[in-house]
């Protein structure tokens, strides 16, 4: 099987014994997604090499976290050189720490680059095949790619792919066992184009159509990053009418153009994937209606290895197992409030006992990659 398809099983890590699977323990989806999420970006990223030893997890929590913090100087300007609030002694030393690791990550690729050619490489290893070299022949040379625009691309990559991929799965499942009504469709789909005597591998996913349209209602209601990356105006603009002086900070509030009924018909709280069967609006910025990882030049660079592993993950899970609420919760209370910050994950975690859906062969093999 596809190492994807190992990641995206490791989240099941506690079902150990097919006693245990058969038992249907409690897990918290929430947490396991995370880990899962972290997991597999890290590894696409920098490789199978050890990334703990590097601490870049708890940096990366570090960074998230800062990004999202509430900042007083963000709408009193005038406030900001005084710190009030201590950003900036945290942001130099996480800023510092991060670049070293980072660099030792850049390191050890560049020491071992010949074994890692005869083997499967990582986004590290083409970056660096790139190093020093013009994006074409008649590039100047201020456009080559050199260590700090490897560094930063990395950065981008693990902070824009763990939270995106976590908190978009952790949501869809969410609605799909809050409504029924949508997961049945979905597992058909699945029964009928996979079947239920293999798991989900990657070359199924461009077959499930339904499952796109899931994600999109998901990235509707539950955009990752509520107000995307912040911009900054250039120069002084008018766009419809507005005045919008130069240095102005630009948010697109992409969550309230979601929920928008002059744009969604008057249903705009209903998790309805069907709204989507068209095909006609698409996740890559060409619908403003629905930018979830933003538009144009500015798009976020990790969005089509997200949403990979989104649907990956996401149906693996579905297919595999039916999902039941601990303590015998209906799904209607299924408590649904957002965390508000640089992303929106649940504020409360999501609690399911899993069910096993696969014929029982598949099952045994299923067990097999969790032991």
């Amino acid at each position: 099987m596809a190492e994807g398809n190992s990641n995206s099983l490791q989240v099941l890590e506690p079902y150990r014994s097919s006693k245990d699977a058969a038992a249907g323990k409690v897990i918290n989806l929430s947490e396991s997604l995370g880990e899962l999420t972290k997991d597999m970006t890290l590894r696409m990223i920098v490789g199978d090499m050890k990334y703990d030893q590097f601490n870049l997890k708890e940096l990366v929590r570090e960074v998230t976290s800062l990004a999202g913090a509430f900042n007083i100087a963000d709408y009193v300007p005038f406030l900001g050189p005084l710190d009030l609030q201590g950003f900036k002694p945290r942001i130099k030393a996480v800023s510092k720490a991060l670049d070293k690791a980072l660099e030792k990550i850049i390191d050890e690729h560049e020491l071992n680059i010949h074994e890692h050619q005869k083997g499967q490489t990582d986004f590290v290893d083409m970056m660096l095949t790139m190093l020093n070299q013009p994006m074409n022949p008649h590039d100047d040379p201020v456009y080559r790619i050199d260590r700090i625009t490897i560094k930063a691309m990395i950065l981008d990559l693990i902070t824009g792919g763990q939270d995106t991929a976590a908190t978009t799965i952790e949501w869809a499942l969410t609605e799909l066992i809050r409504n029924p009504r949508a997961m049945w469709p979905l597992q058909e789909e699945l029964r009928s184009i996979v079947g239920k005597n293999r798991m989900v591998e990657e070359n199924y996913l461009p077959k499930l159509t339904y499952l796109d349209m899931v994600i999109k209602e998901t990235l509707r209601l539950h955009p990752v990053a509520p107000l995307l990356v912040p911009r900054e105006s250039m120069e002084d603009v008018t766009i419809n009418g507005y005045y919008i002086p130069k240095k102005s900070r630009i948010f697109v509030n992409v969550w309230a153009i979601g929920r928008d009924p002059n744009v969604w018909s008057n249903n705009v709280e209903e998790f309805l994937p069907e709204r989507f069967v068209d095909g006609k609006i698409d996740l890559l910025g060409h619908d403003f209606v629905l930018i979830p990882f933003g538009a144009g030049r500015r798009i976020c660079p990790g969005m089509k290895l997200g949403l990979t592993s989104i649907k990956l993950v996401l149906a693996q899970l579905v297919h595999c197992f039916e999902w039941e609420l601990a303590g015998g919760m209906l799904p209607s209370e299924l408590d649904m409030t957002e965390e508000f910050g640089l992303s929106l994950p649940r504020a409360i975690h999501l609690f399911a006992k899993p069910i096993n859906r696969l014929l029982e062969k598949s099952m045994r093999k299923l067990i097999q990659f969790l032991v």
